[in-house]
């Protein structure tokens, strides 16, 4: 868990292939059903292009998708989700024959530093190799290294969007962090640092 520009879809990934399971992000599935043109998808486009989350039920829908897939019976790492109150209380309903959440880890990043990571994002068209204008540019402004394709920022994180979002985040996704914290299994990593070194803390937090 962390605010939108927190790096948990990379610790997400990394942390994934040590456990040797699958893991997925909600605004992944929100993309795939879109890239589909599934009624989902079309429901979920209409909300992401404001910066305010998809409701409840949508997500819902998606998520347990993926998760009830035999697939992933053996374990799993969600990166995004839950955001609500009602998608945790979701979760822990469709996961209590298992055991529930073994762990939930919060990445904490202030507000500035969340602003200044997502309005310099930029993602090829083509081939969806990321990059940013500050941390990790292109070559040749506007133009992927990998394959030449057109560099462009996604509608949510342009600079108002942003702020919308983590006020959203504020507002709907922070009373998660209590919910879990007071079913004891949140631990909280500072988001700050070089990635490697918050792999290394999140990797730790998993271990101990």
């Amino acid at each position: 868990m962390g605010p939108p520009g927190s790096g948990k879809g990379t610790q997400a990934a990394t942390i994934a292939s040590n456990l040797e399971v699958n893991a997925v992000s909600s605004g992944d599935l929100f993309r795939d059903h879109q890239r589909r043109d599934t009624e989902l998808g079309r429901l979920a486009r209409s909300y992401m292009e404001q910066g305010v989350y998809v409701p409840d039920e949508v997500t819902i829908k998606m998520v347990m998708g993926w998760i009830n897939d035999s697939a992933h019976s053996a374990g799993f790492v969600l990166d995004g989700f839950p955001r609500t109150h009602a998608q945790a209380e979701a979760l822990d309903a469709a996961m209590k024959s298992s055991g529930g959440v073994d762990r939930v880890i919060f990445i904490k990043v202030s507000e500035d530093e969340l602003i200044r990571r997502l309005t310099g994002r930029l993602i090829c068209r083509d081939c969806q190799t990321p990059y940013h204008l500050q941390f990790f540019p292109p070559e040749l402004e506007g133009k992927c290294d990998n394959c030449g394709g057109e560099l462009y920022q996604r509608d949510d994180d342009k600079a108002d969007v942003v702020t919308t979002r983590i006020q959203v985040y504020n507002r709907e996704t922070a009373p998660v962090v209590d919910y879990y914290r007071l079913a004891g299994v949140l631990r909280e990593v500072d988001g700050e640092q070089h990635a490697e070194d918050v792999g290394k803390a999140i990797e730790a937090t998993i271990r101990s």
